[in-house]
């Protein structure tokens, strides 16, 4: 007897991916439900043939029933009578509403939790028995029900890597001239990407004012741009990485605790192998990590003396200066998690 299935994919791609199931035998009920991309809604005696790898998730329906909250929690009792068919006693529960409705996908994963916790199940969020998904399309709502976790975890069992970037701070010195705006907007950019807890932005001596405003223009542009799209993408609470001024010499002044972690990157320092074991106990202890980045003419020398440690993150190759903080932090987060 053949089943009902939810299938996403990626967008734009639904068609060839309809194309591919209707060559292993499956039937193809519609493609783009009510307009929504990325999904397919198909039916097939044997869900290995929905396994294509156009297809990125693949929901076998149980009931199903109008897009309706009243309508999806009647079917609490069916869906408990399913899961305890296979023994299953965790459940997590995944919503996702589209269209206009006087209901969020939160409304649904709780008050439809709240069921089925009356019927003596135990909810799970890091490793259920089974996941009870629920889609809403249009004017249907599909209940389904899978084994496990509907999608690969991305931090399940994992280091926080946060934790690290939590406690670093990432001494930048300006890059001025011609783009200082568009170098100042990566640097933004790459700083909030990775959450660190605060970028100084340190002039060495005598700068141009007005290529130093529009460098600090374009971290500024940067940092903000990826803090919406982190807020957006993540359901967790975003840190806002910090933006400061200071000179640079004086920065490494108040910098120099006892606690602290002074690294800096430049060509003429060791390897990352040669210190690896060293750095991996060290950065793992410190109060805070701190790491000066140049920019064209590097880090002054004097400050080199002030360094716990002098990398060079690829010998015989010279970073451009967006991509130093990305370079460093992958190194640490490599450290950290070992």
């Amino acid at each position: 007897m053949p089943r009902k299935f939810i299938v996403k994919t990626p967008l734009n791609m639904e068609y060839i991916a309809a194309s591919h199931l209707m060559d292993n035998g499956v039937k193809v009920v519609e493609v783009r439900p009510s307009g929504f991309f990325g999904l397919l809604i198909a039916e097939s005696d044997d869900e290995e043939k929905l396994n294509v790898p156009e297809v990125e998730n693949i929901i076998p329906v149980v009931e199903e029933c109008d897009a309706e909250i009243e309508s999806i929690l009647s079917k609490a009792d069916a869906v408990a009578e399913k899961m305890k068919g296979i023994g299953a006693r965790t459940f997590d529960v995944k919503a996702r509403v589209r269209g206009r409705k006087s209901f969020r996908n939160r409304d649904v994963t709780s008050t439809l939790s709240s069921r089925l916790l009356e019927f003596g199940f135990t909810q799970d969020w890091i490793e259920p028995d089974v996941t009870v998904c629920v889609e809403v399309i249009g004017n249907r709502a599909y209940i389904g029900m899978i084994r496990g976790v509907l999608e690969h975890r991305k931090y399940l069992g994992k280091e926080d890597s946060t934790k690290l970037f939590g406690k670093v701070s990432i001494v930048q010195t300006p890059y001025l001239e011609k783009k200082a705006y568009e170098f100042g907007e990566a640097i933004g950019r790459a700083a909030q990407a990775f959450e660190v807890k605060e970028l100084v932005i340190a002039p060495c001596g005598y700068v141009n004012a007005f290529e130093l405003e529009q460098f600090i223009k374009g971290v500024r542009v940067g940092q903000k741009s990826r803090l919406e799209v982190q807020k957006r993408a993540y359901s967790r609470d975003v840190r806002e990485t910090a933006v400061l001024l200071h000179d640079l010499y004086q920065c490494v002044r108040d910098k120099r605790r006892k606690r602290n972690l002074i690294i800096v990157t430049d060509p003429a320092g060791v390897s990352v192998s040669e210190v690896h074991n060293e750095l991996t106990g060290k950065i793992k202890r410190c109060d805070e990590i701190v790491i000066f980045a140049g920019s064209r003419q590097g880090i002054p020398k004097g400050v080199f003396r002030f360094a716990d440690y002098v990398i060079d993150l690829a010998p015989n190759v010279t970073f451009a200066t967006e991509h130093t903080i990305p370079a460093i932090l992958s190194v640490l987060a490599e450290m950290w998690i070992s």
